[in-house]
């Protein structure tokens, strides 16, 4: 009797260990997939760093907001108000909206936002032609190197 008491405890202490080690399975395995998502885009660096970039003028290239905004190209950027030299903060949060969505959240690094304007021979799309000129000649450009960071979920410098 008494050794069946002890293999009906014994087994009921396996199955609780059994139970403890799955759940602490799932919980790390969860815990690892939080891990490996990435950061939410950050609207303040976008706003401070990246926003001003579609706007800036570059010599031998339109203005990103020029085809983006107001031209051919796909309007990712919206047109801002009449006379404004800047977007209202309603409008640049649909900005950052539309641009996030050109951002490969999983693979920053070879996403729209980044690999369309980059010249072809510092590494940027080879297959599609972006039709304003290729904004960065190489990827040491500091506004390249800001919205890579940025995409990376990284501050840039």
């Amino acid at each position: 009797m008494t050794s069946r008491i002890c293999s009906k405890q014994l087994a009921g202490v396996l199955l609780v260990v059994a139970m403890v080690a799955g759940l602490a399975r799932s919980t790390a395995a969860a815990a690892a997939q939080d891990a490996a998502k990435p950061a939410p885009l950050d609207y303040e660096v976008f706003k401070a760093r990246i926003a001003p970039i579609f706007l800036k003028y570059k010599p031998g290239h339109s203005r990103c907001y020029s085809c983006h905004a107001l031209g051919n190209g796909p309007q990712y950027l919206i047109p801002m108000s009449p006379g404004a030299t800047t977007w209202n903060e309603e409008q640049l949060r649909k900005v950052f909206e539309n641009v996030s969505l050109l951002v490969t959240r999983n693979d920053p690094m070879n996403s729209k936002l980044l690999m369309r304007p980059l010249s072809p021979v510092a590494g940027g799309d080879l297959v599609w032609e972006h039709s304003g000129g290729r904004q960065f000649a190489s990827k040491d450009d500091p506004d390249w190197q800001a919205m890579a960071a940025w995409a990376s979920g990284q501050t840039p410098r």
